[in-house]
C-alpha cells in the first residue's frame, strides 16, 4: 500500500518515505505511527490508540510518545507549530490532516520487495508489526524424566524463563498460556510463528533424577529457520534457579547483543529460600492456569503449603491472593469471605519481593474488590511494568479502567491482553471484559457479540451472562433478555438487583444506574 500526500510517497510494502524521490531516514517506531497515523486519517487518534498500535501496549512514557510524535513531523516536513499536517487535538490525540491518496503496490513489486535482501525483515506472520523489538515465544519444555508426574517441573522451568525475558524491555514476548497451548504436540516452527506473531521461539527439555537436572535449551531464528544458540546443563537442582538465569542471559545475548553488552544483563527475581517451597508454586501453577473450581481449590492447597514452607516467597503468597480473587470474580465463593485473606496474602507478598509481578497483581485485585479503584489501577500499572507480558494482569486492568468508566481504555487494555496471549484459557474473561467496556460506552450490540463469544467460549462464565442479559436489556431486544437472564440465573442463582448494587464496584453513579437500569429492562428484580 502507498499513502501519497504533499509531495510525500509512504510504502509500506517496502517500509520507505519519500520526498518526490529522495528517501527520507525514519526509525521503525516513527514509520509505524505516521501508517496508523494515515490509515485512520477520518479520525482523531488517541494516545492510548497509538501505544496498542505501535508499542503492542506496552507502557510508555509521555515524553517517549512526544518524541515519537515531534520526528514524524519533522520527517514530513511539519512542525509543532505549523501542524500543517499532524494536528495535535487537546486532550484527545493526534490527526492526520493533509489531503491523503492511495495507491495499492503491483503484487510483482511487493513481491520483489520482500525477497530483495536489502529489504527489512519483516515478522513470518500476519500479526501487526512489532518494530525494533524481537517477538519471542518459549514452548513449554519437555518432560524427558519418564514421569508423568515430573511435568509440573518441566512446565516452572518454562514458566520463569517466560517471566524473566518478559521483564526485559526490548522484548514482547507471548504470554504463557498461549505458548502452551503446542506442549505435547510436535509442530513446525512456521506454524508457530504464524500463530502467535512471533520471530523466535525457545525450546528444550528437562531432566529430572534424583537431587540431579539436566536442561537443555535452544533459541531458533524461525524466519530463517535457523538455530542461534543451544546449550545444556547438567546441575544440581539446588542450582536450577541459577540455569533458568543463565538460559535467559544467554538468549538476551543471542538476539540482542549490543544492548546486551550496555545493559549487563542480570535476574530481577527474588529466589525461594526452598527448593521444595518453588516445587510447590510450580504444582499450583499447573492447576490455576487450567482455569476451574477444583482446580483452584487444589491450587491454594499447594500454595498454603508453600507459604508454609517459606514465608517470605512473594510469588507464592502473590499467586495465593490473586487465586482467592479469581475465584470470588468467577462467582466459586463470597467475596467478603476471601477478601481479608486475599488481602493479607497480598500485603505480605510486596513486603516478601516488590519486583515480583503476580504480588502487585494480587494487591490491585484486592483492591479492586475492595473499591479502592485508583490504589488498584496504580498496582495493576506497576505489575504490568515489571512484566509487560502478563495478560493476564493486562485483563483485569482493562476490567478496572471500565468500572471508572474509562471504557475505551478498558477496550483497549482487553484487546492487549488478547494480543499478548491469543490461545489463553483466560481469553474467555478478556472477552468479557472487552464485552463489559461496550457495554458502558452503550455499544449494546457490540457487546451481546462479544459476550455470546465469551459464553462460547465458557459456559460458566457469569461476568459475561451478566454483561448479555444487560446488553439485550438497554438495547430493546426483550426475548434475548429473557433467555439471557434465565441463563444467568441458572449461572449465578443468588443474582438480584441488590446484589448488583451491592458487590459491583463501579465507580461512577451515573455508570450504576445504567447497569441496573439494564437489569431492570431485562426483568431481573
Amino acid at each position: 500500500m502507498k499513502f501519497v500526500f504533499d509531495n510525500h510517497t509512504l510504502d509500506t510494502d517496502r517500509r520507505e518515505l519519500c520526498r518526490g524521490c529522495e528517501p527520507i531516514a525514519v526509525e521503525p517506531q516513527v514509520f509505524d505511527l505516521l501508517v496508523y497515523l494515515l490509515k485512520h486519517c477520518d479520525r482523531v487518534v488517541s494516545k492510548d490508540d497509538l501505544i496498542a498500535s505501535v508499542w503492542s501496549g506496552r507502557i510508555v512514557s509521555d515524553s517517549t510518545l512526544t518524541s515519537r510524535v515531534n520526528a514524524a513531523r519533522k520527517a514530513v516536513g511539519d512542525s509543532g507549530e505549523n501542524q500543517k499536517l499532524i494536528r495535535t487535538v487537546a486532550r484527545k490525540g493526534l490527526r492526520f490532516i493533509g489531503a491523503v491518496h492511495t495507491q495499492q503496490s503491483p503484487p510483482e513489486v511487493a513481491q520483489a520487495a520482500d525477497q530483495s535482501s536489502g529489504a527489512a525483515r519483516e515478522p513470518a506472520h500476519p500479526s501487526p508489526p512489532l518494530l525494533d523489538r524481537p517477538a519471542i515465544a518459549v514452548l513449554p519444555f519437555v518432560n524427558m524424566s519418564g514421569d508423568p508426574e515430573q511435568e509440573y517441573f518441566s512446565d516452572g522451568i518454562s514458566e520463569d524463563l517466560i517471566t524473566a525475558l518478559s521483564k526485559l524491555r526490548w522484548f514482547f514476548v507471548i504470554a504463557r498460556n498461549s505458548s502452551f497451548i503446542y506442549k505435547g504436540k510436535a509442530v513446525h516452527m512456521k506454524h508457530v510463528a504464524q500463530e502467535l506473531g512471533v520471530d523466535y521461539v525457545v525450546e528444550g527439555s528437562v531432566r529430572k533424577a534424583g537431587e540431579r537436572v539436566r536442561i537443555t535449551a535452544q533459541l531458533n531464528d524461525v524466519v530463517t529457520g535457523s538455530h542461534i544458540w543451544a546449550e545444556r546443563y547438567d546441575r544440581s537442582l539446588a542450582d536450577v534457579f541459577a540455569v533458568q538465569d543463565e538460559i535467559t542471559a544467554a538468549i538476551v545475548a543471542a538476539i540482542e547483543p549490543q544492548i546486551y553488552a550496555a545493559e549487563n544483563f542480570r535476574a530481577r527475581r527474588k529466589s525461594p529460600d526452598s527448593m521444595d517451597a518453588w516445587d510447590l508454586v510450580m504444582r499450583a501453577l499447573s492447576h490455576y492456569w487450567r482455569v476451574t473450581r477444583q482446580d483452584n481449590v487444589v491450587a491454594q492447597a499447594l500454595l498454603e503449603k508453600a507459604t508454609a514452607i517459606d514465608p517470605n516467597y512473594g510469588q507464592a503468597l502473590g499467586v495465593l491472593a490473586s487465586s482467592y480473587m479469581f475465584s470470588a470474580h468467577m462467582g466459586w465463593i463470597e467475596t467478603a469471605s476471601v477478601l481479608p485473606i486475599a488481602e493479607r496474602a497480598a500485603s505480605a507478598a510486596i513486603l516478601a519481593d516488590s519486583e515480583d509481578p503476580w504480588a502487585h497483581h494480587a494487591l490491585a485485585s484486592v483492591y479492586l474488590f475492595a473499591r479502592r479503584l485508583d490504589d488498584s489501577l496504580a498496582e495493576f500499572e506497576s505489575a504490568l511494568q515489571l512484566n509487560p507480558s502478563f495478560s493476564l494482569a493486562q485483563g483485569y486492568y482493562g476490567l478496572t479502567l471500565c468500572y471508572c468508566g474509562r471504557w475505551e481504555e478498558g477496550s483497549l487494555a482487553a484487546q492487549r491482553a488478547l494480543r499478548l496471549s491469543p490461545r489463553d484459557p483466560f481469553s474467555a474473561i478478556y472477552c468479557g471484559i472487552a464485552a463489559y467496556a461496550q457495554f458502558v460506552g452503550r455499544n449494546y450490540e457490540e457487546a451481546m457479540r462479544l459476550a455470546r463469544e465469551a459464553i462460547r467460549q465458557r459456559s460458566d462464565f457469569v461476568g459475561a451472562h451478566r454483561v448479555l442479559t444487560a446488553a439485550a436489556g438497554m438495547a430493546g431486544r426483550d426475548d434475548v433478555a429473557k433467555a439471557a437472564l434465565q441463563e444467568l440465573r441458572r449461572a449465578q442463582p443468588n443474582i438480584s438487583l441488590s446484589w448488583l448494587a451491592k458487590q459491583m464496584p463501579i465507580k461512577r453513579d451515573i455508570d450504576r444506574e445504567h447497569y441496573l437500569q439494564a437489569f431492570r429492562r431485562a426483568g431481573l428484580d
